[in-house]
This record gives structure tokens, C-alpha cells and sequence, in this order.
């Protein structure tokens, strides 16, 4: 038994995927088609930069989901690997979308343009330089949630990602966030200010839920080839209805990764396969069990190991 993990952001880098791009055409076709669809050349943003561009939300968001989905591809056309026959797919954040394309249930460019629109309205929620995140290491969720609680009315914090065993990420304003950090600092919790343009999965994210509300609900959801672990419950689905109602809440809501892992783990998987940049959901899952089998796919080399 085997998953399928698709990458968020903060995976990107300038320069992923050119090896594939530049050895299989219907990969540049995917590009290509992004471009147009996009009306930006996120094909020139990808390989050339700047990473200040790359790593705008409205452009990260788009541009890791093409890649991966490309990877994806590579993988069904170039290898014997049975990859649709995966128990689970499931995807950080804005990597759902992912999963959820590679399986059926929107299309290429439906995607496209709802990422576009997300990482847009998600940028703009909150006023620039208002909001942020940190990651807090070395203590789980439990811990993480009696300090915001015993602390409420000092600051106003919320937590956005419930990544591993020791990782939890914090949402807020950024006055907010500098109380919360002199709070860790006095209980010598170690703790890292992430560079990201917004307090992302948190109520200060309500005015992007309601641009992304109206969007989500006019696109027919198909039934997944696979079943697709939610961010939102750590559980898996393949109605069609709940998994789009969950991904209209995905974007205030923390993300359950941890658990998701663990429930995957429990139902079965010992293997899990990461598409898309970069190799973060495998160092996640490393830290939730060190025996899983745990491979990532963004290169030619890579398709040999599965």
C-alpha cells in the first residue's frame, strides 16, 4: 500500500523541473498552456526568476501546482509504476489542489485558475506587511495550544499548520506574533519568523474564503480515482460534495498534517511517494516515523526509484 503527497508552499526554487521540461514536449505543452491560461509568463518566472517573483503568493500558488501536475504526468507516461493505484492522495495546502487534479476531480486548467485566483486573494486578506507566520519547534500541538489559551488575552494568535512531530506553524497579525515570541523565548521554546506575505489558514484569511467561495461552488467536482486525505479533517473522501465544501474551509482552517500522515499510516500506507519540488513533506513524514519508505519524484533520475 502506497500514497501520494503533493507539496505547498515554500517547496519552490528557481530552476525546478527544467531536466523534465527540456526532455519530454508535452511537458513544455503543459507550460505552454499554463502561460496562455495564465496570461503571465510563469514559465519564464519558474526557470528564470527572480525568487522574489517566484515566491509571490499569486504566483507561487500556480507554479508549484504545474509543476507537480507535470511530474505527475512524466510518471504515467514514462514509467510501468501504477501510480493511479495509490490508497491515498493528499496534498499541503495549496498542494490539495494538486492531488485533487491528478485525480480527476477538477481539471488542468480549473486548477490553474482557481490557484491563481487563491494565492491572489489570500496575498490580499490582509494588508502587507501586517500579517505573518511562525514555526514553533521542539514541542507539539498539545503544549502549543495551552500557551495561546492561557495567553489570550495578552495576544491574538492561531494555529495554521499542524505539520509533524515538533513543527506547528502560527498565524497572525504581526504585533500579535512579536508578543507570542517574547512568550516563547521566556519558556525557552525555539521558534522561527517564516517569510510569507500573509497569516495564511486563520480567520484573518475570511476575506479570501469569500472570493474563493463563489469560484469553488460554480466548478463541478468529479469523483476521485483516489481517495483524498482533507487538510481540514486529516480524513479521507471521495464524495465529491464534501471534498469541495472542505476546500472552501481549507483556507481559514489549520492544516492537520500530522495526523493525516498517521491516519494514512494506520489505514495501511508503509510507502509514500512525494510529487512536485523539493523533498519538505518526505522530512515531515520522516519525523512522524522513521520507517517509512519515503520517496520524492522532481527528476529523470527519480522515476528509476519507484
Amino acid at each position: 500500500m502506497f500514497s501520494v503527497l503533493f507539496p505547498g508552499q515554500g517547496s519552490q526554487s528557481v530552476g525546478m523541473i527544467r531536466e523534465l521540461y527540456e526532455n519530454f514536449d508535452y511537458v513544455k505543452d503543459f507550460f505552454d498552456q499554463a502561460d496562455d491560461e495564465l496570461n503571465l509568463s510563469i514559465s519564464k518566472i519558474i526557470f528564470n526568476g527572480p525568487k522574489e517573483l517566484l515566491d509571490q503568493t499569486e504566483n507561487t500558488q500556480p507554479a508549484i501546482f504545474l509543476v507537480s501536475y507535470a511530474i505527475f504526468q512524466v510518471i504515467r507516461k514514462e514509467t510501468s509504476f501504477e501510480i493511479n493505484k495509490a490508497n491515498f492522495f493528499a496534498g499541503h495546502s495549496l498542494g490539495e489542489y494538486s492531488a485533487l487534479a491528478c485525480s480527476g476531480v477538477i481539471s488542468f486548467v480549473e486548477t490553474l485558475k482557481l490557484l491563481k485566483l487563491r494565492g491572489k486573494a489570500m496575498q490580499n486578506a490582509v494588508p502587507k506587511n501586517e500579517g505573518g507566520m511562525v514555526a514553533v519547534l521542539g514541542e507539539d500541538i498539545t503544549k502549543i495550544k495551552e500557551i495561546i489559551k492561557e495567553n489570550k488575552d495578552k495576544f491574538n494568535c492561531f494555529i495554521a499548520n499542524d505539520n509533524s512531530n515538533g513543527q506547528v506553524v502560527i498565524s497572525g497579525k504581526i504585533n500579535e506574533l512579536d508578543k507570542l515570541i517574547i512568550e516563547l523565548k521566556n519558556l525557552n521554546i525555539k521558534n522561527i519568523s517564516i517569510p510569507v506575505s500573509a497569516p495564511f489558514h486563520c480567520i484573518l484569511m475570511k476575506p479570501a474564503t469569500n472570493i474563493m467561495e463563489k469560484e469553488i461552488k460554480n466548478i463541478k467536482f468529479s469523483i476521485p480515482d483516489n481517495s483524498i486525505v482533507s487538510n481540514v479533517t486529516a480524513e479521507p473522501s471521495k464524495d465529491p460534495e464534501i471534498i469541495k465544501s472542505l476546500l472552501i474551509e481549507q483556507i481559514e482552517k489549520p492544516v492537520r498534517w500530522r495526523e493525516s500522515i498517521i491516519n494514512m499510516i494506520n489505514a495501511g500506507s508503509k510507502k509514500f511517494i512525494e510529487i512536485g519540488p523539493g523533498k519538505v513533506l518526505s522530512g515531515l513524514a520522516k519525523r512522524i516515523d522513521r520507517n517509512l519508505n519515503l520517496i520524492q519524484v522532481n527528476s529523470i533520475s527519480d522515476l528509476e526509484n519507484l
